[in-house]
């Protein structure tokens, strides 16, 4: 199994990007960084990190410049003891990381639980987001997660999950499997790739966190939604995605005046995997339309 410096190497070699670290509440907090244009801010998911990225960070660097964030708690990101995970204490810690890269405006690409942090984080600041790119966000209108939190929130079943520790990456690896419609389209080092961070102390507090406040999250969300409502926004979705249901989409775009749905057929929950040039393809429409109005 490769260790981090073998993965990193890939990554830095496969993007026009560099690692770089900022501090955020006192803490270390890593990101990629680079290409040239207006501000990309790209918000991984919940088994993800900024490695998620990888096929799409050459594509997007051509036009935007780019920060790839690995969430404090994820990825290579320091893991503060008992940090709120609630979406919007994610928000709030992401404004404060583009306050620290010094990105006033940008817009703001999210995916499955980064996709809610992207919207709850426009919602506290709507003047500092121009577009939304959310690929298939976590959102009210899914039922997908809401039995399923509680109880890996519970007491018993979340320690359980800490002390087995290192033996939850087979499980980690399972889980990302799933997550794709066609696992002939998992590419050589991807799960190795995913895994690298789980070997860092403290790597699965950060997923139960989030899990802890899910459905209350949820509620929050759905109430801050009016405050977006004027950002233009693109979903993209796959259609055979089984974490968060391709049928939310049309509930949630209904939430905004400007709003377009593109789906991948036979595509799971990951199309910048899966898909990876369709996917890029489609957000560099996107974002070159709205510079286009903007101009």
């Amino acid at each position: 199994m490769k260790n981090r410096v073998e993965t990193e190497n890939e990554l830095q070699a496969s993007a026009p990007t560099q690692e770089r670290w900022t501090i955020v509440d006192g803490h270390r907090v890593r990101y990629l960084c680079g290409g040239s244009g207006p501000a990309l801010v790209l918000v991984h998911g919940l088994l993800g990190y900024s490695f998620s990225w990888r096929y799409a960070l050459p594509a997007l660097a051509e036009k935007a410049t780019i920060y790839a964030v690995d969430m404090p708690g994820a990825g290579f990101s320091d893991r503060p003891p008992n940090l709120d995970c609630c979406f919007r204490a994610q928000a709030e810690r992401l404004l404060r990381f583009l306050d620290s890269v010094g990105v006033i405006s940008c817009d703001l690409l999210g995916t499955s639980h980064g996709g809610a942090v992207a919207m709850m984080t426009a919602a506290l600041a709507p003047e500092r987001v121009r577009s939304l790119v959310l690929v298939a966000p976590v959102n009210p209108w899914s039922a997908h997660g809401k039995r399923l939190a509680p109880l890996l929130s519970h007491a018993l079943v979340s320690t359980l999950i800490l002390r087995l520790g290192p033996c939850m990456e087979v499980a980690h690896d399972l889980a990302l499997r799933r997550l794709y419609s066609d696992r002939k389209r998992i590419r050589p080092a991807t799960l190795e790739g995913y895994s690298a961070p789980l070997r860092i102390p403290g790597a699965f507090e950060y997923g139960l966190g989030v899990v802890r406040s899910w459905n209350s999250d949820l509620r929050a969300l759905e109430s801050a939604l009016p405050h977006i409502a004027h950002i233009p926004t693109l979903l993209l979705w796959g259609s055979e995605d089984t974490a968060v249901n391709p049928m939310s989409a049309d509930q949630l775009c209904r939430q905004f005046k400007d709003c377009r749905i593109e789906i991948f057929h036979g595509v799971g929950h990951l199309p910048y995997e899966e898909v990876s040039e369709a996917f890029n393809s489609s957000v560099l429409k996107f974002l070159s339309g709205i510079c286009q109005e903007l101009s």
